[in-house]
């Protein structure tokens, strides 16, 4: 009798404990895994995470790179991980890295898992949409942003002042703060012999990320957003006045503007975007580093970002656990990420350290003090409207109405070519007939 009543008091116990906040611990794991394997369509997290983390003994670290082209990495998700729980131990896939086109999908999935059930509770420092973006649509966060990703317009410091007189970014701010205001500059940048984008899409992802409508509605049809539409007619009236190139967003037409030797004014992009994408730019012989400042452009937004989900099925939630919870909270790591990457975090304290530091700039931007832009553009961050069928659509839609610009299609024909791409993609979304 003394026995079962010693077990009844236990059993209280634990059931006490777990209402007063004993269920915020990891759950128990049980035993883990000898090989972590982290999916990734390209080595950017790889080199932060072999700099800054360290592995914990007794484990071996697997990258599995598969390129996003094409929705090739999603299809490469959607292969292995339905069937993650039954596979052999060390084929399990861990963790799953994935950007904002596609985000939701898998955090609506079960193939991801619960963060907060393996010991990732401390949101505290991150942005409240990048929790958001990693939450299902009952508010259970499958994984952390390791990015916060406010983009902004990036330009040449000597063509600003060639074209408008200053280079200074409030002023270059004010003289853009509008699309008609940003027109108007494009063609006083083409009167003076340069472009004012180097891409059709250049300015896509502004226009994308502020849409009032998703690109596929409740009743599965496919749709065209007002904001869409007003990308298509500004890359139109672009094309047909020499304001800009006809090439892709990652064409090496594009990335040759970035040279010392390029005519275009105007980019965009986050911090990811001149620290990871703009090699021309700084390359030592025809690069032209420091000749480059940001500011907001005509219009708030962001462009991607980086997120870790937990795998359904993993045997490694410790390790996993101790990744998401190093990449937002720990402040030696972050900061590694903001004055060595020159990163935005996703870690608000760490931000707003460097952002209040007179003496802290971006030698790339001529010393501009980046982390403060982006900490004021953050502010305005929405993450709406948004679809598991985004990457695809954005792709497709820039592509084919490429095609037009160049004279190569009409545009009705673009536009027919643009929903075919979509059924084959989708065959459940219902597109326009011609």
């Amino acid at each position: 009798m003394k026995k079962i009543v010693s077990l009844l008091l236990l059993l209280a116990m634990v059931l006490s404990l777990a209402a007063c906040g004993g269920a915020s611990k990891p759950a128990d794991t049980g035993a883990q895994g000898k090989v972590f394997n982290i999916y990734v369509w390209n080595e950017e997290f790889k080199g932060w995470f072999e700099k800054y983390y360290t592995v914990p003994e007794g484990i071996t670290v697997n990258w599995v790179i598969t390129p996003s082209d094409g929705g090739g990495y999603q299809k490469k998700l959607d292969e292995v991980l339905p069937n993650n729980t039954n596979a052999a131990a060390d084929d399990r896939v861990d963790l799953v890295v994935a950007e904002a086109d596609y985000i939701i999908k898998y955090a609506n999935s079960d193939v991801t898992q619960d963060v907060t059930k393996i010991g990732v509770t401390d949101f505290s420092n991150t942005y409240p949409y990048t929790v958001q973006a990693a939450s299902d649509a009952n508010g259970v966060v499958k994984g952390v942003g390791i990015q916060c990703c406010p983009s902004a317009m990036i330009y040449r410091r000597s063509i600003a002042k060639d074209v408008l007189g200053t280079d200074d970014p409030a002023q270059v701010q004010a003289a853009v703060n509008s699309w008609a205001n940003f027109d108007a500059v494009a063609a006083k940048a083409k009167a003076k012999g340069y472009y004012m984008t180097a891409s059709d899409a250049e300015t896509y992802r502004v226009f994308s990320n502020n849409t009032s409508a998703p690109w596929v509605d409740a009743n599965n049809n496919l749709q065209i957003s007002p904001e869409i539409q007003a990308w298509i007619a500004q890359a139109e009236d672009y094309s047909k006045n020499g304001y800009t190139i006809n090439t892709g967003i990652w064409d090496q037409d594009k990335n040759d503007q970035m040279f010392a030797s390029g005519k275009t004014m105007c980019f965009f992009g986050p911090a990811w975007y001149f620290n990871f994408c703009m090699g021309n730019a700084q390359d030592a012989e025809k690069g032209c580093s420091g000749d480059w400042a940001i500011c907001e452009g005509p219009q708030a937004h962001f462009w991607g970002g980086t997120w870790l989900l937990a795998a359904t099925g993993s045997d490694n939630t410790e390790m996993i656990a101790d990744v998401m919870n190093a990449f937002i909270n720990n402040e030696e790591l972050c900061s590694n990420l903001v004055e060595k990457e020159s990163q935005f975090t996703n870690n608000q304290k760490v931000n707003n350290k460097y952002a209040a530091d007179a003496t802290y700039g971006n030698a790339f931007l001529g010393g501009q003090n980046d982390t403060a832009v982006f900490a004021e553009m953050a502010k305005n961050i929405k993450f709406e409207n948004q679809t598991i069928y985004d990457q695809i659509c954005n792709e497709q839609i820039q592509s084919n109405m490429r095609e037009y610009f160049k004279g190569t299609v009409d545009k009705d024909t673009a536009m027919q070519n643009f929903y075919k791409a979509i059924k084959e993609n989708y065959p459940n979304v219902n597109v326009p007939q011609a």
